[in-house]
């Protein structure tokens, strides 16, 4: 696997996946999309994960920090039409591949987020932005829109004026403002960003890990449908939960007045 996407497995569940190029503001190039699509797939099938984190690199020495200043233009430069075509199909599956995670997912984005690095903290489920964080969708400033899906869940996230706003101008916005507007949930001070990143992901993870997944699938795909659609998708889901034995655990825990333990099963 390469060494463009670190993982950090921490035993209370949670899954750090960090981008790793430093170097070149942790853009974005082909090699590192593909290994993150990789291991967010792979992350399906362990059933120990209950959160993913994803976060960028520390800058190197008089650098500065970066979530992901997005594509690598540099290597961009260098495509055919059809490349650019397969890149950019390659940044939507991935995208989609982190939105659909079996688990909730935290963007922790400790500084510029611009363009596919933007996109990507809105395929995640919670965002939470360092205080000296930028971020936008700058796309219109290369001639080309945003391609892995920002147009699509920017507005979505903050209103549809709001997004063709930041769209339109490529404008860059900082932390501060971004909270206000609900593009991220948390501002943090950068040297205590990933603490309190790991505190919303073991708020998280002391919950039952069924019923997490679930309530992500019935807010994921009911918010996309008629509420005619979507209440009967909830009572699917909820359906799932209830021969569960965490269900039972928790019925169990409250009556004897202690903490559960939940097993996903």
């Amino acid at each position: 696997m390469s060494d463009t996407i670190l993982q950090e497995m921490k035993s209370n569940g949670m899954l750090i996946l960090t981008m790793n190029r430093p170097g070149a503001m942790n853009c974005m190039n082909m090699e590192m999309i593909t290994t993150l699509k990789q291991v967010v797939e792979e992350s399906n099938f362990d059933l120990s994960i209950r959160v993913i984190i994803i976060t960028g690199a520390p800058p190197l020495a008089g650098k500065k920090a970066s979530f992901s200043a997005g594509a690598d233009l540099k290597e961009r430069r260098s495509f055919s039409d059809d490349q650019v075509r397969r890149f950019i199909t390659t940044v939507r599956g991935t995208m989609a591949a982190v939105e659909n995670a079996r688990v909730p997912v935290i963007a922790a984005i400790n500084g510029y987020a611009f363009g596919g690095g933007s996109e990507l903290a809105l395929a995640c489920d919670l965002r939470i932005a360092a205080a000296d964080a930028m971020m936008g969708l700058t796309e219109t400033r290369l001639a080309i829109i945003p391609g892995g899906g920002g147009t699509q869940r920017l507005p979505r996230i903050v209103g549809l004026a709001k997004a063709k706003e930041l769209i339109y101008t490529a404008r860059r916005i900082d932390a501060r403002t971004a909270l206000e507007i609900g593009l991220v949930n948390q501002v943090a001070e950068s040297d205590k960003l990933m603490k309190a990143a790991q505190a919303l992901a073991k708020e998280i993870a002391d919950n039952g890990p069924v019923a997490v997944q679930q309530a992500k699938f019935a807010l994921n795909y009911g918010s996309q449908c008629s509420l005619g659609v979507a209440l009967p998708l909830e009572s699917k889901a909820y359906e799932i939960t209830i021969p569960t034995q965490d269900r039972l655990e928790a019925l169990d825990a409250f009556a004897e007045k202690r903490k559960p333990v939940f097993t996903g099963k």
